[in-house]
């Protein structure tokens, strides 16, 4: 009796397609460690203790800080341990962390609260799952990636209004302690599934018969090659990729007071998620395409002028339309800075050594985005509105175009 083909061997079609799907789940999981989740607990949270904007603004950036930190180390531990033992570890530490912030009190309880969230949710889940992604297709990693981050764009329409809801019925304490169980329920089949790369099973990336070509004749030499922090290559590229969350970690965080200014309902402020989210989801599979027809510099290029354009439209918002409006072009940009995002490094450096240098980026990437609420917050405070900062925002994106236009790739 012959014995019974692995598992993936009687496949009709590439393991690698499990693991995006799993790769999925990680990002869409991510949710209540987002902006996006915290934005609906805002104004609770302030209602309850008393604090200012500013002050809690300042927490969640510190907080953040935290979560910026976390991506430097959780990228060497992928790179030493794997990334599905990683993910086992971190997905029992978030739970923990939303049950942390159900209890939390005081200033020092909120910023523990705040910075649990952000380091697991926002800072080792996507590093997870884009290394996942990116050791198991080369070829194809576009298509592959965008695939993964349509788990953000359904993290965006799914957890704000879910969170309201909860929030509505069980307050914001009671409604961590309620996503704490579905963080667990969701995550638990992704750890089942995932492997850290295809030649643990006997495979090549994308289903190939034989390693990708440049990799048979440069990895050897591929971790000495990629750029470390102290290199004028990585800023070039990590400081542009870093804008994209500045700007909408910063417009998303601050959404239901920018509303309120303009005579919208926090109701409107966190229904228009799931628009945003539809344009997400368009721009992400669009994005997986064209990174691999005109690779990531020159999307990412046109994506910082996608991005001017929603600031600018910002300021004009009024009514549900255009409201509606602004947020589709913000969603569209934040899908298409997601699929670069997660091509970008491996793209231009290669596998080996990833884990190390995604961690570098997206250390950078967070700190922008931890960075981000403040400034408007005190503009605002100080100004008593937001239209000067806004204004002042449209300088970023173009800035960002002029160092990316400096970039040489060392490859790809």
């Amino acid at each position: 009796m012959m014995p019974q083909k692995p598992f993936h061997a009687r496949l009709p079609f590439f393991y690698g397609w499990f693991i995006v799907g799993a790769a999925a789940l990680i990002t869409f999981s991510s949710g209540p460690g987002q902006s996006y989740t915290f934005s609906v607990i805002i104004d609770p949270i302030l209602d309850e203790t008393g604090y200012s904007r500013t002050l809690l603004s300042s927490l969640y950036a510190a907080g953040t800080v935290v979560s910026a930190l976390m991506t430097l180390v959780i990228g060497r531990l992928v790179d030493r341990y794997g990334a599905r033992r990683m993910l086992g570890v971190v997905a029992v530490l978030f739970a923990l962390a939303s049950l942390g912030l159900a209890q939390a009190r005081g200033v020092v309880g909120l910023f523990l609260g705040f910075a649990g969230l952000r380091a697991l949710g926002q800072g080792s889940l996507p590093v997870i799952a884009t290394l996942l992604t990116a050791q198991w297709f080369v070829r194809y990693r576009g298509r592959a990636m965008a695939l993964v981050t349509m788990g953000f764009a359904l993290s965006n329409a799914f957890f704000p209004p879910f969170t309201q809801l909860l929030v509505s019925n069980l307050g914001w304490r009671g409604s961590y302690v309620a996503l704490a169980a579905l963080l667990a329920a969701v995550l638990l089949p992704a750890m089942l599934i995932a492997r850290d790369r295809p030649e643990t099973l006997g495979l090549f990336p994308d289903g190939a018969a034989s390693p990708p070509a440049h990799e048979t004749a440069s990895d050897s030499g591929a971790s000495a090659a990629a750029p470390t922090l102290r290199s004028p290559s990585f800023w070039l590229l990590a400081l542009p990729l870093a804008v994209g969350p500045f700007v909408v970690t910063a417009l998303v965080f601050h959404q239901v007071s920018i509303f309120a200014e303009r005579g919208l309902s926090p109701a409107i402020a966190a229904g228009v998620f799931v628009p945003f989210s539809a344009a997400a989801a368009g721009a992400t599979l669009l994005g997986g395409f064209l990174v691999e027809r005109f690779k990531p510099k020159r999307v990412l290029l046109g994506n910082l002028l996608l991005m001017t354009s929603a600031i600018a439209m910002l300021r004009l918002v009024q009514d549900p339309a255009s409201a509606t409006s602004y947020v589709i072009l913000l969603g569209a940009s934040s899908g298409l800075q997601s699929v670069v995002q997660g091509v970008a490094w491996a793209t231009y450096y290669g596998r080996q050594g990833l884990g190390r240098l995604q961690g570098n980026a997206a250390m950078v990437t967070i700190s922008a985005a931890a960075l981000a609420p403040l400034p408007l917050a005190a503009w605002q405070q100080s100004a008593g509105s937001y239209i000067p900062g806004l204004t002042a925002m449209i300088a970023l994106p173009l800035l960002g175009a002029l160092l990316l236009l400096r970039f040489q790739p060392r490859h790809g």
